[in-house]
């Protein structure tokens, strides 16, 4: 009898942490969703010193980095040295970080306690992101409540950590800024930071007089105060509060569209000041319907709609530099292509009206229907590249051939329906997927009104998000390294991604679609 129930309380902390596991990837995953875009999380970990390390990877986000993780894990070892200052900690409230994995293209970030002795989190690096930091303060975060949930018998509250974890955009923006205070100052800094990140949001959603603030405020230690270089400075009794948005609205039209900016101790105005300030400050950035976050002159994140987010707002053109690179064109060409395609999609993002851009990559440029030129325009030169930008305005597309000139505006594309069309989309995407599809040596660019940039070749939108299916919460321990490696099923059948099947690799029958 006693056996028996010792091997039902072992199930049941085995099932607890499992719910755990699952729980927090949920929630992780969903909160990284708002905050950079589609992301996928995986998580290594091992419970006991000795035990072997395993992998949970529901969709498939290490996949090609088998060789690396079985030199890490399974032939070097020191991920296993052992801390004897684990012993000493407290059960609940105190985990041991551990540095990431210099994965290209990945963040990871870990931690040891006493009731987990190893785990790392992993997550994608999206190429568009103003600093990874934040992400890596979240997956610490992950870490952290994963070695609470391990060690709390009320095992059925572990889905709170879910919860917790989706909403942590702030406090990740928050603790990563407190840690850069806290280098530079120690303890000592006496700037709170959550009041100015709730300041910005509160300022960024004010209109005055139907516009949207456009300036700079900036947020300096008070111990760093008489260091500011004010043209203007408010006397104490008249300082305003930085909660009182509305005034703060009015007050950033002092320094609209100049180098001026306003200053703040993080709870009052003090002034306005130009030229050098103190290298430790919070800044941000106004720019109309959104802006950007600094901290010592370097971008933390951007903000727009009421929320942060990891994004720089850069038109995401990775693809279309593959293509290039892949292309038989000579360096120079692709290089000067990019540039010249890359200007035009951050105009009119900037100008927010939508375009078309065809690059014709035929030694001969093929005929499209449209406004035709006399002569070719040569957009390497700075003066017909703006000229191009106007034009760009036009309903129709711009077409730009391999020898770096313009050939037509206004230009119309067919095609014949194909499979993967958007109605969504609307007409100028659409037509661009049929384009191509017929016409296998062009790219096209379509800039949305919105700000959404598709890389459309041979009929595929290249920057069309995945659509990974959600893991299934199925209580099976996930598989160790070793046999994610093998890809062994001792199950049999075509192995499951997740918890489905114990030795079977996470994410092996995950496609992204």
């Amino acid at each position: 009898m006693a056996l028996t129930f010792q091997l039902f309380i072992d199930n049941m902390d085995i099932t607890s942490q499992l719910q755990s596991i699952f729980h927090i990837h949920d929630g992780l995953c969903d909160g990284l969703n708002h905050y950079s875009g589609p992301s996928r999380a995986a998580l290594v970990y091992a419970e006991k010193p000795g035990d072997p390390p395993r992998l949970y990877d529901p969709q498939s986000l290490l996949s090609g980095w088998e060789p690396l993780i079985e030199k890490i894990y399974l032939k070097v070892g020191a991920w296993r040295e052992y801390n004897p200052n684990i012993m000493q900690m407290r059960p609940f409230g105190q985990i041991f970080p551990e540095k990431g994995l210099d994965l290209a293209g990945l963040i990871s970030r870990g931690g040891r306690a006493m009731s987990v002795f190893y785990q790392m989190w992993f997550t994608e690096e999206h190429p568009t992101m103003c600093s990874s930091g934040p992400t890596e303060r979240w997956l610490e975060h992950a870490a952290c409540l994963m070695a609470h949930d391990w060690t709390n018998e009320e095992w059925f509250y572990t889905r709170n950590s879910s919860y917790i974890v989706r909403e942590y955009a702030t406090h990740a923006i928050r603790d990563y800024i407190r840690d850069r205070l806290d280098a530079k100052f120690g303890l000592d800094s006496r700037i709170e930071v959550y009041p100015i990140l709730d300041a910005i949001l509160g300022i960024s959603k004010t209109r005055e007089e139907g516009a949207w603030p456009r300036g700079v405020l900036v947020f300096i230690d008070p111990s760093l105060i008489d260091e500011v270089p004010f043209m203007v400075r408010f006397p104490h009794p008249e300082t305003l509060r930085l909660t009182n948005y509305k005034h703060v609205r009015k007050l950033i039209l002092a320094v609209e569209n100049s180098d001026r900016k306003l200053v703040s101790d993080g709870r009052r105005i003090i002034g306005v000041a130009r030229g050098s300030l103190p290298d430790c400050r919070i800044t941000a950035d106004f720019r109309g319907g959104h802006g950007f976050l600094r901290f010592s002159g370097n971008q933390v994140c951007s903000f727009s709609d009421g929320s942060f987010h990891s994004s720089n707002r850069k038109p995401k053109l990775v693809h279309l530099e593959e293509l290039l690179l892949e292309s038989p064109l000579e360096e120079y060409r692709q290089e000067a292509l990019f540039k010249i395609v890359s200007s035009i999609v951050a105009r009119a993002g900037e100008q927010r009206h939508g375009t078309t851009i065809v690059i014709d990559l035929n030694s001969v440029p093929i005929t499209i229907s449209g406004q035709r030129l006399a002569s070719p325009i040569d957009l390497t030169d700075e003066v017909m590249l703006d000229l191009a930008k106007s034009l760009s305005k036009v309903d129709g597309a711009l077409h730009i051939a391999a020898d770096l000139n313009l050939h037509g505006f206004a230009c119309l594309l067919d095609g014949r329906s194909i499979p993967g069309e958007n109605r969504a989309r609307g007409a100028r995407f659409n037509s661009a997927l049929r384009f191509t599809a017929e016409h296998e040596e062009l790219i096209v660019v379509v800039v949305s009104s919105d700000r959404p940039v598709s890389v459309i070749h041979r009929g595929v939108d290249l920057n069309a998000g995945p659509n990974w299916e959600t893991p299934p919460q199925l209580l099976v321990q996930p598989p160790t390294i070793e046999d994610w490696l093998l890809g062994s099923d001792p199950l049999g059948g075509e192995t499951t991604p997740g918890f489905a099947h114990q030795g079977g690799p996470a994410g092996a029958s995950q496609n992204s679609k």
